[in-house]
């Protein structure tokens, strides 16, 4: 009798991407706006994954734009659309790039604007309301969520957008095969920001384990040429730099990018509370423990998509 191979979840997961292609047919003349240009290690995976979707499917991106280059006139032609990265910043946690986008969703009214996989989270319920007549006053917007609890949000505000639930984009990326042999015991990789989960404890740990998130992966030396970077993508369209300053931070964030899977690859087992702490653990299919962030993103992720991960266990309580 045969035997069938049993699908690896992280496959299906890899194969659910597919359903952009709905509205990003293969072929397709996009501009990508908001990719990330910062210290986030995540939101690099997601940038990679994203690119690395494109490449898969024959995307043409005509245009690429940060948060800190997208010029305040720009005519994008009618047959593109637009594209905007996807992540963990929809709502009023980090107002920077929900007014980029909505500034984006109002300037462009006829063009179609698709926003790739994001989980959704407001704290104060004026804002989302503001952010719902922005969005509902389109009528050819696509927003993917990561998540349960962001698509019944969405429902609920967001009458007019074509919805859809989607894992994250980094997913795109598997399988990534680690070039470290696995000598160490356990790193702790927990946040140290605003989504941290209070619950989260800071016990003295043995000498074979490590505490690391990504603002400490990266040295002054990295912080500092990320900021360089950052700074000269700002001014080049004011000043006139010729340099490919955004070619020079895709080549630069492949480095950052290598650090981290060097630095998962050394470890047998992963604590994380970062969500793509446990994405990055679940595409190297490593034992990894995750811990909740502070507003349910990491188990609610969790609970939509990798719960059949074999090598991934959610601890609520972060003990």
């Amino acid at each position: 009798m045969k035997t069938t191979m049993e699908t690896h979840p992280m496959d299906e997961l890899k194969g659910k991407l597919k359903d952009i292609l709905k509205v990003v047919p293969s072929g397709s003349n996009i501009y990508y706006i908001d990719y990330p240009l910062h210290d986030n290690g995540g939101d690099l995976l997601i940038m990679k994954g994203t690119e690395k979707f494109f490449e898969d499917y024959n995307i043409n991106v005509l245009a690429r734009y940060c948060i800190n280059d997208f010029p305040k006139k720009i005519t994008i032609p009618k047959d593109c659309t637009i594209v905007l990265h996807g992540g963990g910043n929809f709502g009023d946690l980090y107002p920077n790039y929900q007014g980029l986008r909505e500034r984006i969703i109002q300037r462009y009214p006829n063009h179609r604007i698709v926003i790739l996989p994001q989980t959704i989270y407001f704290e104060n319920q004026s804002e989302c309301d503001k952010s719902a007549a922005i969005i509902n006053n389109h009528k050819d917007i696509h927003l993917f969520v990561r998540d349960k609890v962001s698509l019944e949000l969405a429902h609920e505000k967001f009458s007019s957008c074509n919805l859809y639930l989607s894992p994250d984009m980094a997913h795109q990326l598997w399988p990534i095969v680690s070039l470290k042999e696995s000598s160490k015991e356990m790193l702790c990789f927990l946040r140290l920001d605003k989504e941290a989960n209070g619950s989260q404890e800071r016990k003295e740990l043995k000498s074979d384990n490590d505490y690391q998130d990504w603002g400490t992966l990266y040295t002054f030396r990295e912080q500092l040429t990320i900021k360089i970077i950052s700074k000269m993508i700002s001014l080049k369209g004011r000043v006139g730099i010729r340099l490919p300053m955004n070619s020079i931070w895709y080549l630069y964030s492949e480095h950052l990018l290598n650090k981290a899977l060097n630095l998962f690859g050394t470890y047998k087992m992963v604590k994380t509370s970062r969500l793509h702490g446990h994405i990055l653990s679940c595409l190297m299919d490593k034992p990894h423990i995750l811990v909740d962030n502070s507003y349910g993103k990491n188990s609610n992720y969790y609970h939509t998509w990798t719960f059949r991960c074999k090598n991934a266990q959610l601890n609520i309580s972060g003990n």
